[in-house]
């Protein structure tokens, strides 16, 4: 039975700024054909497969940063549009350059991206995996770089993504 939630003021003790986000785990319905785009498109390097099932993925050995699995959803469809459920997965890079040949590795393969935007505090690519699954591949600007407003608040803006200019970083 689900409760509506009441509204909730802001905590008085918020989270700890040292939590990450850990792995994401995708449902996906044929997993070489992810695989071909995670591992084969983006780069992540394969840590371990499970049959057909499932594979986890990661960066630099990392035990995993992507799981996808197939254990609700081989052969299945995307869902439908007007649902809920995951909008991207968020890819962070270290550098502009490191962005810059993502977009490389992207365009080589033929993927269109849905966007690419500058929110100030970093610089996006927007484009959908071959579940079409949202997946966002970005860079963070340093701190001291980020626009703030009079105030001292911080001021993210969403403008368009200079490709060239990206590429050139690379």
């Amino acid at each position: 039975m689900n409760r509506p939630l009441r509204p909730v003021a802001a905590s008085d003790r918020p989270i700890d700024a040292g939590v990450r986000i850990g792995h994401v785990h995708l449902k996906v319905a044929d997993l070489d054909r992810s695989l071909a785009f995670y591992c084969g498109v983006l780069g992540f390097e394969l840590i371990q497969r499970y049959g057909r099932q499932a594979a986890f993925v990661s960066a630099g050995g990392y035990h995993h940063h992507l799981g996808l699995n197939t254990w609700e959803s081989l052969g299945g469809s995307p869902p439908p549009p007007g649902t809920t459920g995951l909008f991207h997965t968020a890819i962070l890079y270290p550098t502009r350059p490191l962005l810059a040949d993502a977009l490389r590795r992207v365009s080589a393969a033929g993927i269109a991206l849905d966007g690419a935007s500058d929110h100030g505090v970093s610089e996006a690519l927007y484009l959908r995996d071959p579940d079409q699954n949202g997946v966002e591949l970005y860079w963070d600007r340093p701190r001291g770089a980020w626009p703030v407003a009079p105030d001292g608040s911080l001021a993210m803006f969403t403008r368009a993504l200079d490709l060239d200019d990206l590429l050139r970083a690379g």
